[in-house]
């Protein structure tokens, strides 16, 4: 009979660390376009050289190395764009240090799997903590096998981690692997050429602060024109003083524009991000800054109004609200999903039942508390043997989506037919119905039929004009979860209004560590 599993102790999720916005460049000229190509491909062959060398001094790295290297930089381009650059390695290779950890502690974990199924009798059951032995001799033979396999990569990764060794490709490795499967991944050898050189340009530049508009390099303005400090080579494509570009494209902010026009005219810190989407031939800047950091609302705070328990399923979410005491109060709540289909169908499902997961909570001035769940090891087929649709049903659950909720951006300013003014996905929170189906209004087309009678009177499929429901949008959402920072901010940070108060919206979490959080440059 197995222990019981050890229950950490909760803590309260601390607010994000930055914001990101992002625009598309609409109406970019011919002449705009080739100059954001040259100077990306010249930027990210330094980008290359950079991380080279990164990767070639290992451990051994200090700060007179970064200097060189900066200085390196600096000819071919200038010292902010040399900045960029070198602070852009070091992630990448501090990115890949952490990934080579955890494949080492990954493999260590199947190393011992392997090694305790072998070392049961053939045939032994498990139990519902730990998996039993081989079903054959024939299976124990070649996991025999595969356990020398396992301790030979082992070996391998433990030695690459000592001396510092990393393996980074720019542009990606899954990129990089398709060059050789241009059926299967259905690209020309053109075509993937063109995306390789897009997801290897480098057009990044950091914010600072007490500068105009927040950043020298990539200098957006109030008004949304966008200018770029050309490198040293090629500051004979300037077209304005100073050896700057300015695009014809205008940025416009349709999501916290205010916020981020009033932190650029008071010439605050904003770094940003320009890149192409090859698929869809478009145009993109990312505006991100960070947020000073504030005291995390302390469980007893949080708990006060009481919680409502969420717990994710295979097609729902099960939510049910808590006392002070945490014994359940009412009824339960569920709000479904479907989690089928394709990735973008799959994250608006999601992102759906959680908003309307949220409404509840903000409406009944409650903290959400859920499980730190990590189904890692519950996906392994040493763990579950050959029940493979159970361990699909697992894997497929995203329960890091779920301890980090997220709000949901506005839709596009107009959107297709319905050019009309600005709308939202939901309602808001004191429309009477909100989560019921829409009845259907009867009027010319609909004479014959009251309302809420139609056959597809609760089809939010069948009422949408563009044949998807509201759930089914392929509208990009903010990455920043649900922000303690717009509740509980001090008034006399960042120049904003203070929040509701303790005990509104918060998020409370249960049974784990908390999960590093990455802040925006």
């Amino acid at each position: 009979m197995g222990g019981l599993r050890e229950v950490a102790a909760p803590f309260v999720v601390p607010a994000p660390s930055g914001v990101a916005l992002r625009d598309r460049l609409k109406r970019l000229s011919a002449e705009d376009e080739r100059v954001l190509r040259l100077v990306g491909d010249h930027l990210g062959s330094l980008a290359s050289s950079d991380l080279k060398a990164r990767c070639t001094a290992g451990l051994g790295h200090a700060s007179d190395r970064w200097a060189e290297r900066k200085r390196v930089l600096t000819a071919e381009s200038s010292s902010r764009w040399a900045g960029s650059l070198t602070k852009a390695t070091h992630d990448q290779w501090a990115l890949a240090r952490r990934a080579q950890l955890a494949h080492v502690r990954g493999v260590e974990a199947g190393v011992r799997a392997v090694a305790h199924r072998l070392s049961l009798p053939v045939g032994e059951k498990g139990s519902g903590r730990a998996p039993g032995g081989y079903r054959s001799r024939r299976e124990w033979h070649a996991k025999s096998r595969r356990l020398r396999v396992l301790e030979d990569r082992l070996r391998s990764a433990r030695a690459d981690w000592e001396a510092g060794v990393v393996r980074v490709v720019r542009g990606g490795k899954r990129l990089l692997n398709s060059r050789r499967h241009l059926d299967a991944a259905g690209l020309t050898e053109q075509g993937w050429r063109e995306r390789w050189r897009a997801a290897r340009r480098f057009l990044a530049a950091d914010g600072e602060s007490g500068k105009r508009y927040g950043n020298e390099t990539i200098r957006i303005s109030p008004d949304g024109e966008v200018s770029i400090k050309l490198p040293a080579p090629l500051a004979h494509l300037a077209n304005a003083p100073h050896g700057r570009y300015v695009l014809s494209a205008r940025v416009v902010f349709a999501h916290r524009g205010e916020r981020w026009r009033d932190r650029v005219t008071a010439n605050r810190a904003v770094a940003c991000r320009i890149h192409e989407d090859i698929v869809r031939g478009r145009w993109y800047l990312t505006a991100f800054w960070s947020l000073p950091a504030v005291t995390v609302l302390p469980l007893p705070a949080a708990r006060t109004r009481g919680l409502i328990g969420v717990d994710m399923n295979g097609d729902h979410l099960a939510a049910w609200r808590l006392d002070v005491h945490g014994n359940p109060v009412g009824a339960p709540r569920t709000f479904g999903y479907d989690l089928s289909g394709t990735a973008s169908h799959r994250d608006a499902q999601l992102r759906h039942a959680l908003i309307r997961l949220v409404h509840w909570v903000e409406r009944h001035h409650l903290a959400i508390a859920v499980e730190d769940l990590d189904f890692t090891a519950e996906t392994t087929r040493e763990k579950y043997g050959r029940k493979e649709r159970f361990r699909r049903l697992v894997s497929g659950m995203p329960t890091s989506r779920l301890r980090a909720i997220r709000r949901r951006k506005a839709p596009p300013r107009h959107h297709q037919s319905d050019d009309g003014g600005h709308r939202t996905v939901q309602a808001g929170p004191g429309a009477p119905g909100r989560e019921e189906p829409r009845p259907r209004v009867p009027g010319p087309r609909t004479r014959s039929v009251r309302a809420g009678r139609g056959a597809k009177a609760g089809d939010q499929r069948a009422q949408h004009r563009s044949g998807h429901a509201a759930e089914h949008e392929t509208w990009k959402q903010d990455l920043l979860p649900l922000s303690f920072q717009e509740r509980y901010r001090d008034p006399h940070h960042d120049n904003e209004p203070p929040g509701n108060g303790p005990g509104r919206g918060s998020s409370a979490r249960f049974g784990g560590r908390p999960q590093p959080r990455g802040g925006h440059g």
